[in-house]
């Protein structure tokens, strides 16, 4: 790809022995490779330590590392402090020249990822808050640079968000009072562009676009196009393969989705690096709901009872979905092997967990009238 000057001085680096090591910092942050992107960034630091790219890029390997954990808060506190050295840094270099569009760029996508985590722990407030700040920053790097495909990606997530996001929760509407409008048509026209031919955020884009295809539009043919293409370059990432598992669940290709959880189960069970509890118990429900479908009912229970056990090593606060569902299966198996007592006991179980989705309904129905397989 071709810069201009203008692009080179200020986000982009010129030394292109520095921008491959950041391009290979950004490869190990989505392999789960964070021990090497450090080391990567670390570098960058010290190469560039007026510069806010090396402090930003190890702030999204921190994000990164909350991620693969993500009901695990200890690490929020340095996450959030490493983005206010990003802030500082970019304050600094504005204070020099306003116009510094790498400063401008970096700030705003320091203080939206803070927005974002904010806004995931419930904190609408502040994340609203950090919105206020980010966007003015992100705008006017567009401004003076419009051919900057990187700066669509904070755009694009805003513009989407702030479209739909106030219809999801209802709570963020008032909030919502003191920001600009959103467009989510545009908003994903412009993430679509971002993860065609940004530099540095094409893959953050490309995950954005596959969790936003996936949980709002539900447009799954185009959620697995790109958790194909993410889970092809970076093998070793978790989040990359259940997403590509859980596409082809939702498209009711079980089959395929079987294929991709053992993977998943694999990788846990042998402790590859970024795989945990919550990879396991999902791959152990996914690949126990294909044995039940078909008809494979011992590896069925056997993968449900597994699920089951994670689940309740996770789920400090209240039964999960994939334990009410991971229960319901297992008394629908011993409905299935005429075991009555056993069944009516695990419809208890699920009557006594967090209801999810029809799992009370369910159970309720099948305590009146065993379960049987559909004709």
């Amino acid at each position: 790809m071709v810069l201009c000057r203008s692009l080179a001085k200020s986000q982009w680096i010129e030394d292109s022995s520095v921008d491959a090591r950041i391009q290979r910092g950004i490869d190990h942050v989505y392999n789960i490779e964070f021990d090497q992107a450090d080391k990567d960034f670390d570098e960058v630091v010290r190469l560039m330590p007026d510069h806010p790219i090396g402090y930003f890029f190890l702030a999204m390997t921190e994000w990164w590392r909350i991620l693969s954990n993500f009901d695990d808060e200890s690490r929020d506190k340095e996450y959030y402090a490493m983005l206010d050295k990003v802030v500082e840094v970019c304050d600094k270099r504005l204070e020099k020249n306003e116009n510094d569009v790498g400063a401008l760029f970096f700030k705003g996508g320091a203080v939206g990822f803070r927005g974002r985590l904010r806004a995931n722990r419930g904190a609408w407030l502040a994340a609203a808050n950090d919105g206020l700040v980010a966007l003015p920053a992100i705008r006017k790097a567009n401004k003076l640079e419009p051919g900057n495909n990187d700066v669509l990606l904070g755009i694009g997530m805003y513009n989407y968000y702030a479209d739909v996001i106030p219809g999801q929760y209802p709570i963020v509407k008032p909030l919502m009072l003191f920001l600009p409008g959103g467009d989510k048509k545009k908003g994903l026209e412009q993430l679509e562009l971002a993860a065609q031919k940004a530099k540095y955020a094409k893959i953050e884009a490309m995950y954005f676009l596959l969790q936003t295809y996936f949980t709002y539009e539900k447009q799954y043919v185009r959620s697995l196009e790109l958790a194909r293409e993410l889970s092809a370059k970076y093998p070793k990432n978790p989040l990359f393969l259940r997403m590509y598992g859980r596409c082809y669940v939702s498209m009711g290709y079980w089959a395929e989705a079987f294929r991709i959880f053992t993977q998943v189960e694999e990788r846990y069970r042998t402790h590859q690096p970024g795989y945990d509890v919550y990879d396991g118990r999902e791959a152990y429900y996914y690949i126990g709901r294909q044995y039940f479908l078909t008809g494979k009912l011992d590896q069925a229970l056997q993968n449900m009872y597994l699920c089951d056990e994670l689940s309740r090593k996770i789920d400090k606060s209240g039964a999960s979905g994939f334990m009410s569902m991971a229960n319901l299966t297992i008394g629908e198996i011993y409905d299935l092997q005429k075991k009555r007592g056993s069944a009516l006991a695990q419809y208890q179980k699920v009557l006594d967990m967090n209801e999810y989705e029809n799992t009370h309904k369910d159970a309720h129905r099948y305590m009146d009238k065993p379960y049987t397989r559909n004709p």
